[in-house]
């Protein structure tokens, strides 16, 4: 099955019942099989310049990068291939940010988080910085794959506050690591199997801080047959809640077998490893 008929992606963004400009930027496109979620930080707008960046900048590399790969089929079955290449865009997209903030004295400090997830071959490698999340829902289990880089997580870690405490904590917003902000940038990068049904979730903190994860994992169980509904009703209900910050949702299906094409010797390989 080709990628645009296997994944079905929606994505939705707010600026939310409180701020008066929206500082998320997505980018989600199913025959590329690449969704790229962003939440800025910095002066005044210079978020919004920052996250427009990064995923403008990563968007336009994969769109020239992909097709190109799409002729050597195995290169795109190898998760450690496609680790190298996020990281490497996700280099340079971190530089094009530093660069400009180094620059233009109005975006001095600017910087976004980044969560992005590459679809090929029934797996998904996902790369993030900062406290934008991905989930996956499988059957009855709603899973956090990303873990944040933030203080509240490394208080967590460490046993200094509990799971309940963090939950009213005021440290809720403050990332440890950025894009954008330093010259390098450390990105933490996984590969995970995907089966028809799942549904992978990305999203910035504003849905998260002001959803419960039960109460997002329920609203996709139960509306996960219709995506558009889904991700409207996930934003509502963070908006209801309060909406005190941004709120932006990418839905991803699979809805079918998207596996790369594979020679005969490949696929001996396969059941070798």
């Amino acid at each position: 099955m080709k990628l645009a008929d296997a994944l079905e992606v929606v994505a939705r963004t707010d600026p939310g019942r409180v701020r008066s400009h929206n500082e998320d930027a997505l980018f989600a496109d199913a025959g590329l099989g690449i969704a790229i979620l962003a939440d800025g930080m910095g002066g005044y707008n210079a978020g919004e310049v920052a996250s427009g960046m990064a995923t403008t900048l990563l968007s336009s590399n994969f769109a020239c990068f992909i097709p190109t790969q799409s002729a050597r089929s195995a290169a795109l079955c190898d998760a450690s291939f496609a680790e190298q290449h996020i990281a490497r865009e996700v280099l340079l997209a971190n530089a094009a940010i530093f660069n400009a903030a180094q620059r233009q004295p109005q975006y001095a400090g600017m910087g976004t988080t980044l969560v992005l997830a590459w679809f090929y071959d029934n797996r998904m490698s996902v790369a993030h910085v900062g406290d934008s999340r991905l989930y996956r829902l499988r059957g009855e289990s709603f899973e956090q794959l990303t873990k944040d880089h933030s203080l509240l997580q490394e208080q967590l870690d460490s046993g200094m506050i509990t799971a309940e405490e963090a939950r009213y904590s005021q440290n809720k917003n403050l990332v440890t690591r950025a894009l954008g902000v330093d010259h390098d940038v450390d990105t933490e990068i996984h590969d995970y199997e995907l089966q028809a049904g799942d549904i992978v979730l990305l999203c910035s903190d504003g849905l998260n801080d002001m959803v419960e994860d039960d109460e997002i994992a329920l609203t996709l169980q139960t509306l996960g047959g219709n995506l558009t509904l889904a991700a409207e009703q996930l934003v509502q209900m963070a908006n209801d809640n309060g909406g005190r910050d941004n709120v932006s949702v990418i839905l991803v299906k699979v809805r079918g077998d998207y596996s790369s094409p594979r020679g005969w010797w490949q696929k001996l390989l396969a059941r070798l490893k």
